[in-house]
């Protein structure tokens, strides 16, 4: 695992990046006034309200609500993670990514520079396409039976870059690893295991290889599926600096290479369910690598598709991890999204029952999947006895805390109806009521419009205007102040002044991934009824306001400590000082 990206570096690659530039790139802008518009690339309108502000280095979507910097905008766009979406910019600019030498207790030699990293994707390349060529010749006509006996055809083995590997100890290894150091890093990339007598011989031996890639196509890893009975059936890569198993899904690069947007993407538990599937037409399976679903691989889906089906065995086995992968799910379910859950007669799996069924009918299984609803309150039901009160209460103390991970409001109030009729009430009152006395959580109300407030309005602005730092006299003390939302003013202050120029755009990227975040996007987005013209003064006229409130509260503080324990002489004179100047 490689340190992580300096956040100086990440401050400089949006100095340097323009993102009207940028967006204009993928999808063409039009110049309206000093701000840029089209058709927002993120759902379908006819009339343009996306708006890109130069000025600001941030979009904004009036239809869909998306909005962002650089970085935000590739990831939306380009369907990447965050480090992934940096280095995609920073290749745009001829930059390298750096990675702090440690991070966490990571040592020095975890850390692998970029030029490295391009030389493991190439290895692992050139290791995918020697287990091809493997498949084709007479040492493969093992793996070719099996394969023809699983009514694989020729194409969908070649799409899946399919390979086998002979049972022998070191055809890797001679093959890739002529002196030390090439052997090292196939030992670093999975390939090669040295046990503790210092012997080197390969990983894979006797196995079809199903290489796997990352959602830019390049082989980051192998499962191999072993022919005969040895152990163990299934083999992955280990993890390793450019392979993660709960970041990679098997199959994802395929889906997204025959849809550009799949409608539906299918959560399957094998590699040959996967490639099984595609056989028979149903080419938007993917596969978790030997490990459960992560939150992480729920959001990678999420970004791709607005539906996921999660297909597991019928048994207990099969239900429980069906479970665990909606727990991870939840707190990604934004409106829109949609997860169901279809589970599998005993001794099916998506491969044979395919073939059994055929293409139509399987899809037409698909549609009738199980709800998120239907399974959450079909498995919860099963625990209590709702023809009690004790259980009602039950169902209630379950149900709530996982409906509150919800951000979708439409999902939840749904979820919290449902849970109405199972337990007999007639009306969200009496929910509400049963909830609060319960002790758990209130049930979240829908959120009023935006309230004006002296602290809400200088962030706003500063955050829009990063030059009315300018105009800030020096805040000395502050920070000692309890007052809500001013430690994020000041800090946001203090970067401003260190940059001048920074934008919009820039600035809020400091939050990412901090509970501030989804407020300053709201902020950065949020129109006070002001104009160009007044707005530095009604940020003044607010920030005044703010430091009426700080010197208030000072006061209030020495006077306390006076009465109880008495000031020194610094102190006395500090609230003179103060007093006179709220007189003044």
């Amino acid at each position: 695992m490689a340190g992580k990206i300096p956040r100086t570096f990440i401050d400089d690659l949006l100095v340097k990046l323009d993102i009207v530039e940028l967006i204009d790139s993928r999808v063409k802008l039009k110049k309206q006034g000093k701000d840029y518009s089209t058709c927002c690339p993120f759902h379908n309108e006819r009339t343009p309200s996306f708006t890109v502000s130069q000025e600001k280095q941030f979009y904004h979507c009036f239809g869909c609500g998306v909005h962002g910097n650089a970085i935000d905008f590739v990831m939306e766009f380009d369907r990447l993670e965050f480090v992934e979406a940096i280095e995609e910019l920073s290749s745009q600019l001829g930059l390298d990514v750096p990675r702090n030498q440690t991070c966490g207790g990571i040592p020095r030699s975890s850390y692998i520079p970029n030029d490295q990293k391009r030389g493991l994707y190439q290895m692992m390349g050139e290791i995918a396409r020697f287990y091809q060529r493997t498949l084709r010749t007479d040492i493969g006509y093992v793996a070719i039976d099996y394969l023809k006996g699983r009514g694989l055809s020729g194409k969908i083995v070649q799409q899946f870059g399919i390979g086998y590997v002979a049972d022998v100890w070191n055809q890797v290894r001679t093959r890739f690893g002529k002196d030390n150091k090439s052997q090292q890093t196939l030992i670093s990339i999975g390939m090669l295991i040295e046990n503790d007598n210092g012997q080197r011989y390969d990983r894979f031996r006797g196995r079809i290889m199903f290489p796997i890639r990352d959602r830019r196509g390049r082989v980051v890893g192998f499962g191999g599926r072993v022919l005969g009975n040895g152990t163990p059936k299934y083999l992955n890569s280990p993890e390793m600096p450019i392979f993660h198993k709960g970041r990679e899904l098997y199959g994802l690069y395929e889906a997204l290479q025959a849809h550009r947007k799949p409608k539906l993407l299918i959560i399957v538990e094998g590699y040959m369910d996967v490639v099984a599937l595609a056989q028979f037409g149903i080419d938007y399976a993917v596969a978790s690598l030997g490990t459960s679903t992560t939150a992480e691989h729920i959001q990678i889906l999420f970004r791709q598709t607005s539906s996921v089906v999660c297909c597991y065995d019928g048994d207990h086995a099969g239900r429980d991890a069906a479970w665990r992968t909606m727990e991870q799910a939840l707190s990604h379910l934004k409106d829109g999204c949609q997860l169901k859950f279809m589970f599998l007669p005993e001794g099916e799996d998506p491969d044979s029952m395919i073939r059994e069924i055929g293409k139509d009918a399987f899809e037409v299984e698909l549609a009738a999947a199980m709800s998120l609803s239907e399974f959450m309150y079909s498995t919860l039901i099963e625990q209590v006895d709702t023809s009690s009160l004790e259980g009602k209460a039950k169902l209630t103390t379950l149900t709530v805390p996982l409906i509150e991970k919800i951000p979708g409001g439409t999902l939840r109030l749904y979820l919290r109806n449902i849970l109405g009729q199972k337990l007999g009430l007639p009306n969200e009152q009496q929910l509400e009521k049963l909830i609060n006395l319960q002790g758990k959580l209130k049930a979240r109300k829908t959120l009023p419009e935006m309230k004006r407030t002296p602290m809400r309005e200088v962030i706003t602005l500063l955050l829009q205007n990063p030059r009315f730092a300018e105009s800030v006299p020096p805040l000395d003390g502050l920070d000692k102040l309890a007052i809500p939302g001013l430690i994020l003013f000041t800090t946001m202050l203090e970067l401003c002044r260190q940059r001048p120029n920074i934008a919009t755009g820039q600035l809020i990227e400091f939050w990412r991934g901090t509970d501030q975040n989804a407020l300053l996007g709201k902020l950065a987005i949020w129109m006070l009824p002001i104009t160009e013209n007044n707005a530095l003064e009604v940020f003044l006229d607010s920030l005044d306001k703010i430091l009426t409130q700080c010197v208030q509260q000072q006061i209030a503080k020495l006077q306390a400590k006076s009465n109880n324990v008495g000031l020194s002489v610094e102190e006395k004179q500090e609230l003179q000082l103060l007093i006179l100047n709220r007189l003044g």
